[in-house]
């Protein structure tokens, strides 16, 4: 079945929205964003959240050893990688934790995709490029550029329930990643991230085979 992870959760109202929808995954941003948390901020939220939904902590060139104290302690569950981080920092959390980790691409050409082939990352994560930010831009890029990818892969960037079906059927990801695309005045929208997860749902492995 196709994975949907509603990323940028902030509030306890943004949980109890994820609670009744049960999306796959959940993000947590660490780095600098408007919708950054805090290590206290996220273990709160973390208490609150379903434990049938897994909490992504998300990062930006972050110092190793605190992505390892935030795994220990169970405040996030999975690791997003979205800064310029290499195989040797990946390889360093691997000695470190179990916790799977997702390594984001910022895909401008083709062959964004294919140097990214050699992370030994569990996922990757393909999103738009942008000169100025490493992510959380809310806009889509080309998926024509995406074709066979090594390993199972996030697919964010400007996806909407517009867009979700057109995402699925086209690019085949493993995982929707979603963030603006559920909000509404900047705050997450819980009639759209319930929309949103019912659309995904509809679609299983083999549904995307036969497309």
């Amino acid at each position: 079945m196709v994975k949907i992870k509603i990323c940028g959760l902030t509030s306890e109202q943004d949980i109890e929205s994820v609670n009744k929808a049960l999306p796959d995954y959940i993000g947590f941003v660490f780095a600098k964003s408007r919708r950054q948390v805090d290590e206290n901020r996220a273990k709160e939220l973390k208490k609150r959240l379903s434990p049938h939904i897994k909490a992504v902590g998300v990062f930006v060139n972050e110092e190793p050893e605190r992505i390892i104290n935030l795994c220990r302690n169970k405040i996030i569950d999975l690791v997003q990688l979205h800064g310029d981080e290499d195989e040797d920092y990946i390889r360093h959390l691997r000695c470190h934790i179990p916790n799977k980790i997702i390594r984001a691409v910022r895909v401008k050409e083709p062959a964004d995709i294919e140097k990214a082939a050699d992370f030994s990352c569990d996922y990757l994560l393909l999103d738009a490029f942008d000169e100025k930010e490493y992510g959380g831009t809310g806009k889509t890029f080309d998926w024509s550029m995406i074709s066979a990818v090594n390993r199972p892969f996030f697919l964010a960037g400007g996806i909407n329930s517009g867009n979700a079906v057109r995402a699925i059927k086209h690019c085949r990801p493993y995982c929707i990643d979603v963030s603006s695309g559920v909000e509404t005045g900047g705050c997450k929208d819980r009639d759209k991230i319930k929309e949103i997860v019912a659309i995904v749902r509809q679609f299983t492995t083999e549904d995307i085979k036969d497309t």
